[in-house]
């Protein structure tokens, strides 16, 4: 049973953490709906693990033309745009998001992570992504955009700590309202994932190391690898589909699931 639900939690983690609608909350809803317990913080941190690999993977590509232009030029990677849009766009979650959370720690847990916020969040954001869904496509995309889009849409990233958020959905939108085009908005916001994802995981993982020390091994592999799995799944089909498509049905699906939660407290 405890594999079972191991997998089914990276099936969660895996998919909503790419898919706009916030991977933590889920994880936690989804629990209490269906009955089984809250996986809480110390496992999501690890499943995000899987998902930092499907993303290395899913790129792999990318980073090798990276690499191997770079054994050409030692300064190239230091000079490429994406990877210094991609480290600046990095720095408020990095000061922001893991300062605040390593000093209130308990805040987070206690409050934030609490049903009645988890609705409320996922109510104001579809009110967000509603207003970037209307928004006329621009023309920004990887390779011609400014550092200043960058650095706001990394700090629209560091308020993905709060559980209900949701780091791709609220980095699309912010994208979209300055005018990016929806495939590079939704690729540049997997990428700056890759950073983002793993610390994140890191200060989950240190703010609650006793209780990683309870977990089973065997199982948090399948977990992992369940995770690593969806994640995949969840990258490739959402850039196919954005590419041709808005936001509205995760708009509609965030109405429904704030919805359903208030009417269950």
């Amino acid at each position: 049973m405890e594999y079972l639900a191991f997998i089914f939690y990276g099936l969660i983690q895996g998919l909503t953490e790419f898919i706009p609608v916030s991977s933590t909350a889920h994880l936690k809803i989804i629990s209490l709906l269906i009955g089984i317990d809250d996986p809480g913080s110390s496992l999501s941190a690890i499943l995000q693990f899987g998902s930092v690999l499907a993303l290395i993977w899913y790129f792999r590509n990318d980073f090798l033309k990276l690499r191997i232009q770079a054994s050409k030029n030692i300064y190239y990677l230091l000079h490429k745009r994406l990877l210094r849009s991609i480290l600046i766009g990095s720095i408020p979650i990095i000061f922001l998001g893991g300062i605040i959370k390593l000093l209130v720690p308990y805040f987070f847990e206690d409050i934030l992570r609490s049903n009645l916020s988890i609705a409320l969040i996922s109510l104001l954001m579809a009110i967000f992504m509603y207003i970037a869904d209307i928004s006329k496509t621009g023309s920004k995309n990887l390779k011609d955009h400014n550092y200043s889009d960058s650095l706001l849409i990394g700090f629209s990233q560091a308020f993905a700590i709060v559980p209900g958020f949701s780091r791709s959905g609220i980095t699309i939108s912010t994208a979209l309202i300055s005018g990016w085009d929806r495939a590079d908005a939704a690729k540049f916001s997997f990428l700056l994932g890759i950073p983002a994802i793993f610390l994140a995981a890191i200060v989950e993982l240190i703010s609650s190391y006793n209780d990683f020390l309870l977990l089973n091994f065997p199982p948090l592999m399948f977990g992992l690898f369940s995770t690593f799995l969806s994640s995949l799944l969840a990258i490739k089909y959402l850039l196919k589909y954005l590419s041709s498509n808005g936001l509205k049905l995760f708009i509609i699906y965030r109405v429904v699931f704030g919805i359903v939660i208030l009417l269950n407290l």
